[in-house]
């Protein structure tokens, strides 16, 4: 079983994601975030935001709509390049994009030595250009509907406000605009898990420099560093990414440089982020649509220009994905009653003694957890017990994601915490009434420490930062 099947069963199992429109049989490449995937999503953009907003005075922040005038995307170019040449099997009707099976954008006739990967078959369509936005309507009279789109990505927004930034704040060159939110591309084969699908989250920064291409392919490096530097700060190993140059033939017409932070599963690199010089195209192509005058006037030197744009272009599902990857261990543990998923390649591994000695556990950074901190009464049948947990659960909730749990005994209780990457247990025992003092025990090393109670809080700010 590869990671994606492996994250995708625990997901659905733990509530991190769960299928589009499941009951009705699923919409393909689109995806529901449960109750610990939208803490570990939240998690992220709120690193996201704290790295490039909060700890830069010379980045704001912004949320553009997701709908936007149909000609903003003529200007960006879209409409007209933003499309992948696609080929249908006349077997089974499977398309797939002319990369996915090796040929040239338009190559036809395509060698009967290429088969279908879902039948067999080798007698394909003549490649075609699909467009990859998604159209939507607007207006409510039928007939009078003005159509325009879903946003393909959400860079443009930054780039339609950049006047507004400048007259409403004080920022001077060099300076970003962050931004997160969704966008939306008509997948021809969406999949992967959530790697690749019709509706995804970005978060981006448009960083804007003076037009001197040494100065501004030295901001490029910078931000290449800073992002990389920024997955490994959340525990991501380090081995596992790589930075990926765009070949001249791979980059985007506007761009005068671009990279990819891939990360590897299954020994295949996939894209995670891309950080891109995008020139001044985007502003140069919006002036010219708009006839807006889109220059900066530069207090120093009196001149009025077009800024350079450096591009840090990451995807929050993607980066979800990887985390979540990168974090599930299967580990043997000796004298062990942890009982292990059917769809664990360790689930037979058993002690001496006939019992299982494994267990799966997310060894995601506390910052990423959804929750911090789990709250158990030793038995959920002992009123007094159950009562201190219950104080101690309301109190620190106050400052932490806390999960509540009184089901089944304690050490499925720590299975299911560990599963979802919880890095602490709290247990309220009968020593705790007397002793105002609880068991932690620890994720990672499965160690435990009695700690009193009116020490939590400090306690547990410490080990979390």
């Amino acid at each position: 079983m590869d990671s994606f099947e492996k994250i995708a069963s625990l997901a659905k199992r733990r509530g991190f994601v769960y299928p589009g429109s499941e009951i009705y049989g699923g919409l393909a490449g689109t995806w529901d975030y449960g109750p610990l995937g939208v803490e570990l999503k939240r998690n992220l953009k709120n690193e996201f935001w704290r790295s490039m907003v909060q700890l830069h005075e010379n980045i704001v922040g912004l949320d553009a709509a997701i709908v936007m005038h149909p000609k903003v995307w003529e200007a960006s170019g879209h409409l007209e390049s933003f499309s992948d040449p696609l080929v249908e099997c006349k077997k089974c009707h499977s398309r797939f994009r002319t990369d996915e099976i090796g040929i040239s954008n338009f190559q036809f006739p395509i060698s009967k030595e290429i088969k279908c990967a879902k039948c067999g078959a080798s007698d394909w369509t003549e490649p075609k250009r699909f467009n990859l936005m998604v159209e939507t309507y607007l207006g409510v009279v039928e007939g009078e509907k003005t159509k325009t789109y879903l946003r393909g990505e959400i860079t443009q927004g930054v780039h339609v406000n950049f006047k507004n930034v400048m007259d409403s704040t004080r920022v001077k060159l060099p300076f970003g605009v962050a931004q997160i939110g969704k966008a939306f591309r008509n997948e021809i084969t969406p999949g992967g898990f959530t790697f690749r699908s019709r509706e995804f989250e970005q978060m981006e920064l448009q960083y804007y420099v003076r037009p001197d291409l040494k100065q501004s392919m030295e901001t490029f490096e910078y931000w290449k560093k800073e992002r990389m530097d920024w997955y490994v700060s959340l525990g991501m190993k380090k081995e596992n990414l790589r930075f990926k140059e765009h070949a001249k033939d791979e980059l985007a017409h506007y761009a005068l440089a671009a990279f990819d932070i891939e990360y590897s599963t299954e020994g295949e690199w996939k894209e995670m982020e891309g950080v891109h010089h995008r020139g001044d195209w985007d502003l140069k192509r919006h002036q010219e649509f708009s006839k807006e005058d889109m220059t900066y006037f530069d207090e120093e030197t009196k001149e009025r220009y077009l800024p350079y744009i450096i591009e840090t272009s990451g995807g929050v599902d993607r980066a979800a994905l990887f985390f979540l990857i990168d974090a599930y261990t299967e580990e043997k543990i000796p004298n062990s009653k942890f009982q292990i998923p059917n769809n664990s390649e360790i689930q037979n591994s058993n002690n001496e003694n006939g019992t299982p000695d494994a267990r799966i556990v997310l060894k995601l950074h506390p910052r990423l957890a959804p929750y911090k901190v789990a709250v158990f009464p030793l038995l959920a049948n002992k009123p007094e017990l159950v009562k201190v947990a219950k104080k101690i659960n309301d109190d620190l909730k106050k400052d932490f994601m806390v999960a509540w749990d009184d089901r089944g005994n304690i050490g499925k209780r720590y299975r299911a915490q560990d599963e979802a990457g919880t890095p602490f247990c709290i247990t309220v025992d009968f020593d705790s009434l007397e002793n105002n003092d609880v068991t932690i025990r620890n994720r990672d090393t499965m160690q435990q420490e009695r700690v009193k109670i009116a020490d939590l809080k400090a306690y547990l700010a410490e080990k979390l930062e």
